[in-house]
């Protein structure tokens, strides 16, 4: 199976494409969410080194909502022009470590985490306080502790990012719902401000 993997939830982005044979083509960028030109730059690239895809995967996050859409929305665009089938997976599961923790700032004075095996999320994503956290991690003393931003409160943190070679080797391995609805991973309900009269 041929499979083109987008993914923009992290400050690095990254685009990949696998095939039946198993040769790789992957690049990796900054992903600035206010400019994805170099997304698309890498993008095109794929698309003129390699086939068209029979699957397109997309990271999920969590992570930058704004990345994660324009990702989104770039599968449904190619989807529509190649007929390849869609699959999103969460981004936290496509670190190259087999096990591990990642941790990040849902902002509001909160964080996520969630417990990774093998590309399978066995524990979260879910919200917690600091204090919460630091708790939680406690209880994984040997793991890796993944994030791709520095988090300054937490000692044993490494800064790393996901991958879409990761995701394309996911995708491979997964079950694919012909249904599945490709949205953001929110870890709470949206917050929105009215404007003031």
């Amino acid at each position: 199976m041929k499979v083109l993997a987008l993914e923009l939830s992290s400050p690095v982005g990254s685009v990949a494409f696998l095939d039946e044979t198993a040769a790789q083509y992957g690049s990796v960028f900054p992903a600035d969410r206010k400019d994805s030109g170099l997304f698309y730059e890498n993008l095109r690239e794929i698309h003129q080194t390699c086939a068209s895809p029979d699957l397109i995967v997309v990271g999920l996050g969590p992570g930058s909502y704004a990345g994660t859409r324009i990702a989104i929305a770039t599968a449904l665009g190619l989807q529509a022009a190649s007929g390849a089938r869609l699959l999103g997976l969460p981004s936290i599961c496509a670190y190259e470590s087999d096990e591990y923790v990642v941790v990040g700032d849902a902002r509001r004075n909160s964080f996520f985490l969630a417990h990774v095996i093998r590309g399978r999320c066995v524990e979260g994503p879910t919200l917690a306080t600091e204090e919460e956290l630091r708790a939680k991690l406690s209880s994984w003393p040997d793991l890796p502790i993944l994030a791709t931003q520095p988090l300054p409160q937490f000692a044993n943190v490494s800064v790393a990012h996901p991958s879409a070679l990761r995701l394309a080797v996911l995708a491979n391995q997964a079950k694919i719902d012909p249904g599945q609805t490709l949205e953001p991973i929110y870890l709470r309900e949206p917050y929105i401000t009215t404007p003031k009269k």
